[in-house]
């Protein structure tokens, strides 16, 4: 017996829509990882990028649990001395409710060049609209 191997170039992608309205994200962005990664196929090959494409729609309606809306923080730092910005979920979910997702996303990945690869396949929407309809994505339900 022989062990399969995916090859970069016979990887076929297909394309997922979700839908975040009243959503957890915490369980929502393990859900995305998993189908960015390529893991719920059988095909799956860990050095190979062999995830489909996850368009994310309503992302402002995603949902925290608890009181993290107020107690999580989000750091990031202009590269000058005392350049630490820090801003509440909260805050961040009504200025860019898509970094808040790619976020969390983005930690679920690998923290290499494939996880960087990974991450360009996702596309978020903070509303109902998207302009990738002619790809033809299949309704994922989480």
């Amino acid at each position: 017996m022989k062990t399969f191997s995916a090859k970069a170039g016979e990887v076929e992608r297909g394309w997922y829509l979700v839908d975040l309205e009243n959503k957890v994200l915490g369980r929502a962005a393990s859900e995305i990882a998993k189908i960015l990664r390529g893991k719920h196929k059988a095909t799956f090959t860990k050095h190979i990028d062999v995830g489909d494409f996850v368009i994310v729609i309503n992302a402002a309606k995603v949902k925290l649990t608890g009181r993290k809306l107020d107690l999580k923080l989000y750091r990031h730092h202009s590269d000058y001395p005392g350049g630490l910005k820090t801003e509440t979920a909260r805050k961040l979910l009504e200025r860019k409710p898509e970094m808040l997702i790619e976020e969390a996303v983005k930690g679920m990945l690998p923290k290499s060049e494939m996880g960087r690869r990974l991450l360009k396949k996702l596309k978020i929407y903070p509303g109902p609209e998207h302009p990738h309809q002619a790809q033809q994505p299949v309704t994922l339900e989480l």
